[in-house]
Protein backbone atom coordinates (compact mmCIF):
# COMPACT_ATOMS: atom_id res chain seq x y z
CA UNK A 1 0.00 0.00 0.00
CA UNK A 2 1.29 3.59 -0.97
CA UNK A 3 2.18 5.20 2.12
CA UNK A 4 0.49 8.88 2.70
CA UNK A 5 2.19 11.51 0.71
CA UNK A 6 3.70 8.89 -1.96
CA UNK A 7 2.96 10.58 -5.36
CA UNK A 8 0.41 8.27 -7.54
CA UNK A 9 0.53 6.74 -11.00
CA UNK A 10 -1.80 6.19 -13.27
CA UNK A 11 -4.17 3.29 -12.16
CA UNK A 12 -2.83 3.30 -8.55
CA UNK A 13 -5.55 3.24 -5.65
CA UNK A 14 -4.62 4.06 -2.22
CA UNK A 15 -7.22 2.17 0.25
CA UNK A 16 -9.52 3.85 2.30
CA UNK A 17 -8.80 4.46 6.23
CA UNK A 18 -11.71 6.68 7.16
CA UNK A 19 -15.26 5.45 6.63
CA UNK A 20 -18.05 8.62 7.62
CA UNK A 21 -21.11 6.37 8.63
CA UNK A 22 -24.58 8.61 8.75
CA UNK A 23 -26.08 6.68 11.61
CA UNK A 24 -29.05 9.72 11.49
CA UNK A 25 -29.56 12.27 8.71
CA UNK A 26 -31.38 14.91 10.09
CA UNK A 27 -29.97 17.64 12.44
CA UNK A 28 -32.04 19.47 15.36
CA UNK A 29 -30.37 22.45 14.46
CA UNK A 30 -31.34 24.65 11.13
CA UNK A 31 -27.76 26.28 11.00
CA UNK A 32 -28.27 29.41 8.27
CA UNK A 33 -25.24 28.53 6.41
CA UNK A 34 -25.65 24.37 6.35
CA UNK A 35 -24.43 23.69 2.93
CA UNK A 36 -26.10 20.49 3.48
CA UNK A 37 -29.66 21.02 4.13
CA UNK A 38 -30.13 24.36 2.86
CA UNK A 39 -27.82 23.78 0.04
CA UNK A 40 -28.29 22.53 -3.87
CA UNK A 41 -28.39 19.15 -2.66
CA UNK A 42 -31.42 17.65 -1.83
CA UNK A 43 -30.52 13.40 -1.97
CA UNK A 44 -31.22 13.27 2.10
CA UNK A 45 -34.77 13.92 1.78
CA UNK A 46 -35.56 10.66 0.28
CA UNK A 47 -33.73 9.02 2.54
CA UNK A 48 -34.14 7.28 5.90
CA UNK A 49 -34.37 9.67 8.96
CA UNK A 50 -32.19 7.02 10.85
CA UNK A 51 -29.47 4.29 9.91
CA UNK A 52 -31.58 1.09 10.46
CA UNK A 53 -29.86 -2.53 11.84
CA UNK A 54 -29.22 -4.01 7.92
CA UNK A 55 -27.43 -0.87 7.07
CA UNK A 56 -24.77 -0.63 10.22
CA UNK A 57 -24.50 -4.58 10.34
CA UNK A 58 -23.75 -4.50 6.47
CA UNK A 59 -21.55 -1.84 6.85
CA UNK A 60 -19.57 -3.03 9.83
CA UNK A 61 -18.91 -6.50 7.52
CA UNK A 62 -17.71 -3.90 4.35
CA UNK A 63 -15.32 -2.02 6.72
CA UNK A 64 -13.71 -5.73 8.17
CA UNK A 65 -13.72 -6.95 4.43
CA UNK A 66 -12.01 -3.56 3.35
CA UNK A 67 -9.80 -3.89 6.06
CA UNK A 68 -8.60 -7.18 5.68
CA UNK A 69 -8.21 -7.30 2.03
CA UNK A 70 -5.71 -4.01 2.09
CA UNK A 71 -4.32 -5.41 5.72
CA UNK A 72 -4.94 -1.86 7.50
CA UNK A 73 -2.93 -1.15 10.63
CA UNK A 74 -6.20 1.24 11.44
CA UNK A 75 -8.50 3.52 10.21
CA UNK A 76 -11.16 5.70 11.44
CA UNK A 77 -14.65 5.71 12.00
CA UNK A 78 -16.40 8.87 12.00
CA UNK A 79 -19.86 8.96 12.87
CA UNK A 80 -21.70 11.89 11.39
CA UNK A 81 -25.01 13.24 10.48
CA UNK A 82 -27.00 15.39 10.65
CA UNK A 83 -26.69 14.86 14.60
CA UNK A 84 -25.69 11.96 15.11
CA UNK A 85 -26.38 11.94 18.84
CA UNK A 86 -30.74 11.49 17.48
CA UNK A 87 -29.56 8.31 17.50
CA UNK A 88 -28.76 7.59 21.03
CA UNK A 89 -25.76 7.32 22.14
CA UNK A 90 -26.24 3.96 23.11
CA UNK A 91 -26.65 3.26 19.49
CA UNK A 92 -23.84 5.11 18.51
CA UNK A 93 -21.34 2.72 20.99
CA UNK A 94 -22.70 -0.62 19.86
CA UNK A 95 -21.96 0.04 16.43
CA UNK A 96 -18.33 1.40 17.37
CA UNK A 97 -17.99 -2.07 19.27
CA UNK A 98 -19.15 -4.32 16.36
CA UNK A 99 -17.03 -2.68 13.96
CA UNK A 100 -13.97 -3.07 16.16
CA UNK A 101 -15.63 -6.91 16.74
CA UNK A 102 -15.40 -7.51 13.04
CA UNK A 103 -12.08 -5.76 12.07
CA UNK A 104 -9.26 -8.60 11.80
CA UNK A 105 -6.84 -8.52 14.75
CA UNK A 106 -4.43 -5.72 14.71
CA UNK A 107 -6.43 -3.46 13.01
CA UNK A 108 -7.14 -0.09 15.56
CA UNK A 109 -10.41 1.77 15.30
CA UNK A 110 -10.37 4.99 16.12
CA UNK A 111 -14.03 6.11 17.03
CA UNK A 112 -15.31 9.63 16.67
CA UNK A 113 -18.77 11.27 16.84
CA UNK A 114 -18.93 14.93 15.41
CA UNK A 115 -21.97 16.82 17.03
CA UNK A 116 -23.39 20.23 17.39
CA UNK A 117 -23.77 19.50 21.24
CA UNK A 118 -26.78 20.62 22.10
CA UNK A 119 -28.19 17.25 22.98
CA UNK A 120 -24.61 16.33 24.97
CA UNK A 121 -25.58 15.04 29.04
CA UNK A 122 -23.60 13.51 31.15
CA UNK A 123 -25.33 9.44 30.85
CA UNK A 124 -24.92 9.88 27.16
CA UNK A 125 -21.32 11.55 27.57
CA UNK A 126 -19.81 8.31 30.24
CA UNK A 127 -21.57 6.35 27.37
CA UNK A 128 -19.68 6.99 24.58
CA UNK A 129 -16.35 7.42 26.63
CA UNK A 130 -16.71 4.05 28.15
CA UNK A 131 -16.78 2.91 24.00
CA UNK A 132 -14.50 4.70 23.35
CA UNK A 133 -15.56 7.07 21.42
CA UNK A 134 -13.73 10.13 20.86
CA UNK A 135 -16.74 13.72 20.71
CA UNK A 136 -15.86 16.32 17.82
CA UNK A 137 -17.76 19.56 18.64
CA UNK A 138 -18.94 22.03 15.44
CA UNK A 139 -19.44 25.66 17.50
CA UNK A 140 -18.52 29.07 15.65
CA UNK A 141 -17.06 30.42 18.65
CA UNK A 142 -17.40 30.66 22.59
CA UNK A 143 -19.75 33.49 22.68
CA UNK A 144 -23.24 33.85 21.95
CA UNK A 145 -22.76 36.20 19.50
CA UNK A 146 -20.65 34.43 16.86
CA UNK A 147 -23.18 31.24 16.77
CA UNK A 148 -25.86 33.41 15.53
CA UNK A 149 -27.00 31.65 12.67
CA UNK A 150 -26.57 28.28 14.36
CA UNK A 151 -30.50 28.12 15.03
CA UNK A 152 -33.15 25.54 15.94
CA UNK A 153 -35.70 25.15 12.91
CA UNK A 154 -38.39 27.37 15.55
CA UNK A 155 -35.34 29.84 14.99
CA UNK A 156 -34.11 29.50 18.43
CA UNK A 157 -30.35 30.16 19.06
CA UNK A 158 -28.19 26.94 19.92
CA UNK A 159 -25.23 28.17 21.82
CA UNK A 160 -26.45 28.04 25.91
CA UNK A 161 -26.83 23.92 24.91
CA UNK A 162 -23.86 23.66 22.88
CA UNK A 163 -21.55 25.31 25.38
CA UNK A 164 -23.26 23.05 28.30
CA UNK A 165 -22.58 20.27 26.18
CA UNK A 166 -18.94 21.45 25.27
CA UNK A 167 -18.50 21.97 29.11
CA UNK A 168 -20.04 18.91 30.44
CA UNK A 169 -17.54 17.08 28.18
CA UNK A 170 -14.19 18.93 29.31
CA UNK A 171 -15.08 18.06 32.75
CA UNK A 172 -16.69 14.79 33.33
CA UNK A 173 -14.54 12.89 30.28
CA UNK A 174 -11.82 15.09 28.98
CA UNK A 175 -10.05 11.75 27.44
CA UNK A 176 -13.29 11.41 24.98
CA UNK A 177 -12.62 15.07 23.79
CA UNK A 178 -11.56 15.12 20.82
CA UNK A 179 -12.16 19.24 19.82
CA UNK A 180 -14.00 22.06 18.24
CA UNK A 181 -14.42 22.27 14.94
CA UNK A 182 -15.00 25.95 13.85
CA UNK A 183 -16.07 27.42 10.10
CA UNK A 184 -14.32 30.65 9.11
CA UNK A 185 -16.05 34.02 9.09
CA UNK A 186 -14.06 36.99 8.13
CA UNK A 187 -17.04 39.35 9.44
CA UNK A 188 -15.83 38.19 13.12
CA UNK A 189 -13.51 39.69 14.97
CA UNK A 190 -10.68 36.14 14.41
CA UNK A 191 -8.55 36.70 17.67
CA UNK A 192 -11.67 36.95 19.80
CA UNK A 193 -13.41 34.02 18.32
CA UNK A 194 -9.71 32.38 19.03
CA UNK A 195 -9.99 32.79 22.59
CA UNK A 196 -13.33 32.28 23.41
CA UNK A 197 -13.14 28.95 22.17
CA UNK A 198 -10.01 28.62 24.42
CA UNK A 199 -12.50 29.33 27.30
CA UNK A 200 -13.94 25.58 26.18
CA UNK A 201 -10.65 23.90 27.03
CA UNK A 202 -10.60 22.01 23.54
CA UNK A 203 -7.70 20.00 23.13
CA UNK A 204 -7.55 20.91 19.40
CA UNK A 205 -9.30 23.15 17.00
CA UNK A 206 -10.39 22.51 13.22
CA UNK A 207 -10.77 25.75 11.03
CA UNK A 208 -12.47 25.21 8.27
CA UNK A 209 -13.30 27.31 5.37
CA UNK A 210 -16.73 27.65 4.53
CA UNK A 211 -17.88 25.49 1.55
CA UNK A 212 -18.44 27.63 -1.85
CA UNK A 213 -16.84 27.86 -5.47
CA UNK A 214 -16.84 29.62 -8.14
CA UNK A 215 -20.35 29.96 -9.43
CA UNK A 216 -21.54 30.04 -5.66
CA UNK A 217 -18.42 31.93 -4.34
CA UNK A 218 -18.60 32.55 -0.16
CA UNK A 219 -18.96 35.87 1.32
CA UNK A 220 -16.66 38.62 0.52
CA UNK A 221 -15.12 36.50 -2.62
CA UNK A 222 -16.11 37.65 -6.33
CA UNK A 223 -15.90 34.25 -7.57
CA UNK A 224 -16.97 34.60 -11.58
CA UNK A 225 -13.81 33.08 -13.83
CA UNK A 226 -11.49 30.69 -11.93
CA UNK A 227 -8.67 31.20 -15.77
CA UNK A 228 -6.58 34.14 -13.81
CA UNK A 229 -6.77 33.19 -10.28
CA UNK A 230 -3.57 32.16 -9.68
CA UNK A 231 -1.30 35.47 -9.52
CA UNK A 232 -4.16 38.02 -9.53
CA UNK A 233 -4.44 40.33 -7.15
CA UNK A 234 -7.73 39.78 -4.83
CA UNK A 235 -9.17 40.14 -1.69
CA UNK A 236 -7.88 37.67 0.81
CA UNK A 237 -10.57 37.87 3.32
CA UNK A 238 -10.45 34.38 4.74
CA UNK A 239 -6.54 34.34 4.72
CA UNK A 240 -6.23 37.73 6.30
CA UNK A 241 -8.48 36.01 9.26
CA UNK A 242 -6.36 33.11 9.37
CA UNK A 243 -3.09 34.90 9.45
CA UNK A 244 -4.31 37.16 12.90
CA UNK A 245 -5.26 33.60 14.34
CA UNK A 246 -2.07 32.15 13.36
CA UNK A 247 0.09 34.88 14.90
CA UNK A 248 -1.92 35.24 17.89
CA UNK A 249 -1.35 30.85 18.16
CA UNK A 250 2.34 31.31 17.04
CA UNK A 251 3.15 33.73 19.78
CA UNK A 252 1.46 32.01 22.59
CA UNK A 253 4.05 29.54 22.27
CA UNK A 254 1.74 26.90 20.57
CA UNK A 255 0.85 25.20 23.40
CA UNK A 256 -2.36 26.31 24.05
CA UNK A 257 -4.13 24.29 21.68
CA UNK A 258 -3.33 22.12 18.50
CA UNK A 259 -4.81 24.14 15.51
CA UNK A 260 -4.57 21.09 12.46
CA UNK A 261 -4.69 23.80 9.80
CA UNK A 262 -1.87 25.17 11.18
CA UNK A 263 -0.26 22.17 11.90
CA UNK A 264 -0.89 20.88 8.65
CA UNK A 265 0.63 23.72 6.92
CA UNK A 266 3.91 23.50 8.89
CA UNK A 267 4.56 20.04 8.49
CA UNK A 268 3.95 20.63 4.56
CA UNK A 269 5.98 22.92 4.23
CA UNK A 270 9.19 20.95 6.19
CA UNK A 271 8.14 18.25 3.35
CA UNK A 272 6.14 15.70 5.68
CA UNK A 273 2.73 13.95 4.42
CA UNK A 274 -0.51 15.81 4.84
CA UNK A 275 -3.22 14.43 6.63
CA UNK A 276 -6.07 17.22 5.67
CA UNK A 277 -8.64 17.36 2.94
CA UNK A 278 -8.00 21.03 2.66
CA UNK A 279 -4.37 21.46 1.96
CA UNK A 280 -1.37 18.98 0.35
CA UNK A 281 -1.19 16.25 -2.65
CA UNK A 282 -2.27 13.24 -0.68
CA UNK A 283 -4.79 11.43 -2.26
CA UNK A 284 -8.75 11.14 -1.31
CA UNK A 285 -8.80 8.77 1.71
CA UNK A 286 -12.64 9.10 3.16
CA UNK A 287 -15.66 7.44 2.17
CA UNK A 288 -19.51 8.00 2.63
CA UNK A 289 -21.81 5.35 4.16
CA UNK A 290 -25.49 7.25 3.93
CA UNK A 291 -28.77 6.53 6.58
CA UNK A 292 -30.34 3.65 3.40
CA UNK A 293 -26.16 2.30 2.87
CA UNK A 294 -25.83 4.09 -0.31
CA UNK A 295 -21.76 4.57 -0.60
CA UNK A 296 -21.14 8.14 -1.64
CA UNK A 297 -17.79 10.69 -1.56
CA UNK A 298 -17.59 13.12 1.37
CA UNK A 299 -20.66 15.73 2.18
CA UNK A 300 -18.58 18.54 1.18
CA UNK A 301 -19.35 17.91 -2.78
CA UNK A 302 -22.66 18.26 -2.29
CA UNK A 303 -22.30 22.08 -1.99
CA UNK A 304 -21.49 21.85 -5.78
CA UNK A 305 -24.75 20.72 -6.98
CA UNK A 306 -27.65 17.76 -6.31
CA UNK A 307 -26.04 14.57 -6.51
CA UNK A 308 -22.36 15.14 -6.83
CA UNK A 309 -21.35 13.04 -4.14
CA UNK A 310 -23.03 10.00 -5.39
CA UNK A 311 -21.77 7.31 -6.97
CA UNK A 312 -24.79 4.75 -7.37
CA UNK A 313 -23.02 2.39 -5.03
CA UNK A 314 -24.49 0.71 -1.87
CA UNK A 315 -22.91 -1.40 0.77
CA UNK A 316 -25.53 -4.10 -0.27
CA UNK A 317 -24.78 -4.83 -3.38
CA UNK A 318 -21.00 -3.28 -3.92
CA UNK A 319 -17.56 -3.40 -1.69
CA UNK A 320 -15.43 -0.32 -1.03
CA UNK A 321 -13.08 -1.50 -3.60
CA UNK A 322 -15.87 -0.99 -5.92
CA UNK A 323 -16.05 2.72 -4.68
CA UNK A 324 -12.00 3.00 -5.29
CA UNK A 325 -12.99 1.82 -8.89
CA UNK A 326 -15.17 5.11 -9.31
CA UNK A 327 -14.42 7.54 -12.22
CA UNK A 328 -14.79 10.03 -9.32
CA UNK A 329 -12.93 8.51 -6.69
CA UNK A 330 -10.28 7.83 -9.05
CA UNK A 331 -9.87 11.18 -10.11
CA UNK A 332 -9.64 12.22 -6.58
CA UNK A 333 -6.76 10.21 -6.20
CA UNK A 334 -4.69 11.17 -8.87
CA UNK A 335 -2.70 13.86 -7.17
CA UNK A 336 -1.04 16.65 -8.84
CA UNK A 337 -2.17 15.26 -12.76
CA UNK A 338 -6.05 16.37 -11.74
CA UNK A 339 -5.32 19.65 -10.99
CA UNK A 340 -5.78 22.70 -13.16
CA UNK A 341 -2.75 23.91 -14.87
CA UNK A 342 -2.45 27.03 -13.20
CA UNK A 343 -1.86 24.94 -9.96
CA UNK A 344 0.68 22.35 -11.09
CA UNK A 345 2.89 25.46 -11.87
CA UNK A 346 2.27 26.99 -9.17
CA UNK A 347 5.40 27.30 -6.21
CA UNK A 348 3.12 26.42 -3.69
CA UNK A 349 1.61 23.36 -4.95
CA UNK A 350 3.19 20.68 -2.60
CA UNK A 351 1.56 22.62 0.06
CA UNK A 352 -1.51 24.17 -1.41
CA UNK A 353 -2.29 20.81 -3.13
CA UNK A 354 -4.86 22.73 -5.16
CA UNK A 355 -7.09 23.48 -1.66
CA UNK A 356 -10.24 21.58 -1.11
CA UNK A 357 -12.18 19.74 -3.98
CA UNK A 358 -15.42 20.94 -3.55
CA UNK A 359 -13.99 24.51 -4.01
CA UNK A 360 -12.23 24.03 -7.53
CA UNK A 361 -16.16 23.73 -8.86
CA UNK A 362 -17.47 26.09 -11.49
CA UNK A 363 -21.36 24.99 -13.42
CA UNK A 364 -20.50 23.61 -16.67
CA UNK A 365 -16.67 23.18 -16.13
CA UNK A 366 -16.03 20.79 -13.06
CA UNK A 367 -13.69 20.79 -10.23
CA UNK A 368 -10.28 21.34 -12.89
CA UNK A 369 -10.02 24.91 -11.30
CA UNK A 370 -7.82 26.47 -8.79
CA UNK A 371 -9.71 26.81 -5.42
CA UNK A 372 -11.90 29.42 -5.18
CA UNK A 373 -10.12 30.03 -2.00
CA UNK A 374 -6.52 30.12 -4.05
CA UNK A 375 -6.05 33.78 -2.89
CA UNK A 376 -6.50 33.05 0.68
CA UNK A 377 -4.73 29.98 0.69
CA UNK A 378 -1.66 31.52 -1.11
CA UNK A 379 -1.72 34.73 1.62
CA UNK A 380 -2.05 31.77 4.71
CA UNK A 381 1.03 29.88 3.10
CA UNK A 382 3.04 32.52 2.55
CA UNK A 383 2.49 34.13 6.09
CA UNK A 384 3.67 30.93 8.07
CA UNK A 385 5.95 30.27 5.56
CA UNK A 386 7.96 33.94 6.50
CA UNK A 387 7.62 33.07 10.52
CA UNK A 388 9.38 29.77 10.26
CA UNK A 389 12.04 31.23 7.98
CA UNK A 390 12.16 34.07 10.73
CA UNK A 391 12.66 31.37 13.18
CA UNK A 392 15.42 29.48 11.53
CA UNK A 393 17.17 33.00 10.54
CA UNK A 394 17.53 34.19 14.28
CA UNK A 395 18.35 30.64 15.58
CA UNK A 396 21.33 30.38 13.50
CA UNK A 397 20.46 27.29 11.59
Amino acid sequence: MPRRGTPLGAGVRVPFAQFIVKVHGRCNLACRYCYLYAGPDHSWRARPARAGDDVLDRTAARIAEHARTHALPALSLVLHGGEPLLAGADRLGAFADLVRERVPDGCWVDAAVQTNATLLDAAGTDTLARHGIRVGISLDGGLPEHNAARVDHAGRPSWAAATRGARLLAERAPQAYAGVLTVVDPSTDPVAVYESLLALDPPALDLLLPHGNWSVPPPGIPGGDPAGAPGTPRRTPYGDWLCAVFDRWWDAGRREVRVRLFQECIGLLFGLPGATESLGLDPLGAIVVETDGAIEQVDSLKSAYDGAAGTGLDVFRHTFDDALGHPAVLARQAGAAALAPACRACPLLAVCGGGHYAHRYRAGGGFGHPSVYCADLDRLIRHIAARLAAVTVGSGT
